[in-house]
């Protein structure tokens, strides 16, 4: 069996780590193949650097940046997986571009031509009440340059954008209401929405 490609995505403070690894564990319960559990910016010395940098890196040179992180990251760590039969998670995608590169100045049209080459993924977008994630990112001791840039609601409308512009390129696509749920009821409602031949239990 092919493994499934899942992206997590939503605003700065929603959740989408907690949910991507609790995911990531559901999926390798009923899949013998395993599941890589990754996110964006990757892991790699890249990866590493770009998640250093953000403060000093802006608009176009982070964008193409991001754009040859995510390249690498596909390279050596995603499709090979996916070759293997195994699930794939990753806690962002090409879609955080799409909206924090915009914080950011650029486009939506440039940040695509850097990222158009991508293979997608089927994405789940996770949805809460503005002042339920601002009062997240309240708690937080630091946040990054581009969290403060946004606030909850421009992201989440931001991400709308995202996810209309990748309509257009058949990306299978789902909102998450998260409002008033646990993690494990959110990724209960992820596991519903996956195809019943992917959800074997064998």
């Amino acid at each position: 069996m092919s493994g499934l490609f899942l992206a997590v995505e939503g605003p700065n403070g929603v959740g989408k780590s907690t949910i991507a690894a609790l995911l990531a564990t559901r999926l390798t319960d009923i899949s013998p193949a395993g599941t890589l559990l990754t996110s964006e910016p990757s892991r790699t010395p890249l990866g590493e650097l770009l998640r250093r940098s953000e403060s000093v890196l802006r608009d176009r040179a982070l964008a193409l940046a991001l754009a040859a992180d995510r390249t690498a990251h596909l390279e050596r760590e995603i499709l090979p997986a996916l070759a293997a039969g195994r699930h794939v998670v990753t806690d962002r995608y090409v879609q955080s571009s799409l909206v924090l590169q915009r914080l950011d100045g650029l486009d939506l049209t440039e940040i695509w031509s850097y990222n158009r080459h991508v293979p997608p993924a089927t994405t789940f977008y996770l949805h809460d009440e503005p002042a339920v994630i601002a009062a997240r990112l309240a708690q937080r001791p630091h946040r990054t340059r581009l969290e403060h840039a946004g606030t909850p609601e421009k992201e989440l409308q931001l991400y709308r954008d995202a996810a209309r512009h990748l309509d257009q390129y058949g990306w299978r696509q789902h909102v998450v209401d998260c409002r008033g749920s646990t993690p494990e009821q959110v990724v209960a409602a992820i596991l519903a929405l996956l195809p019943d031949h992917h959800a074997d239990r064998s």
